[in-house]
């Protein structure tokens, strides 16, 4: 994506924010581009390095209704950071749930198979050679024992892979915290009054 089109979904998706604050997001995010393009990398890959920027604008707008309701207390200010959230939650269940929910079925699909391949494995080794398979004896076990070897490696990936999804998850847990950090810290300035 190049720049002029990051920055024209940006504006679109501000659409509805005070002038002020559009141009100084708008001067935020400008600013990313041209420290891009001095460590000599391509509005692309600056673009894909800020993500995507109508997601990036709701977050911003969540944000800002975060904000207004921290700084008015009135209850339009406090339906409006509501909606902004359930917005950004509504996305989340009807893009990001459903997706997260195949992944992890198939994840469990290949360690369910990973176990069995284990235990066939393990089969293969101990009545592998009693068997009279082709190739004799040492055949079945090295059979066996290869069965083992390779569902355990693909047992551990699994485990890589699920570790790096959590890691996914919690990073993209505390990118919603930090929206809702300010409404949730106690209220340490109204209680000195």
């Amino acid at each position: 994506m190049t720049r002029q089109a990051f920055m024209a979904r940006l504006r679109e998706g501000l659409r509805g924010l005070p002038p002020q604050a559009i141009a100084d997001i708008v001067t935020d995010y400008e600013a990313h581009f041209v420290d891009g393009a001095a460590a000599g990398r391509t509005e692309a890959e600056v673009a894909a390095a800020l993500g995507d920027p109508a997601r990036l604008a709701r977050e911003i707008r969540a944000e800002s209704t975060l904000n207004r309701w921290h700084e008015e207390r009135s209850p339009s200010s406090a339906a409006a950071a509501v909606f902004a959230v359930l917005g950004l939650g509504a996305i989340d269940i009807l893009i990001l749930l459903p997706l997260l929910i195949g992944v992890v079925s198939a994840l469990f699909g290949f360690a369910i198979a990973a176990i069995v391949a284990f235990f066939a494995g393990a089969m293969v080794f101990a009545a592998g050679p009693f068997a009279n398979p082709p190739g004799g004896p040492a055949t079945a076990l090295l059979g066996g024992i290869g069965i083992m070897a390779g569902s355990a490696s693909g047992a551990a990936l699994l485990a890589i892979i699920s570790i790096g999804l959590m890691n996914a998850l919690v990073w993209y847990a505390r990118l919603h915290y930090r929206l809702l950090k300010p409404a949730l810290e106690p209220q340490t300035v109204e209680a000195a009054r």
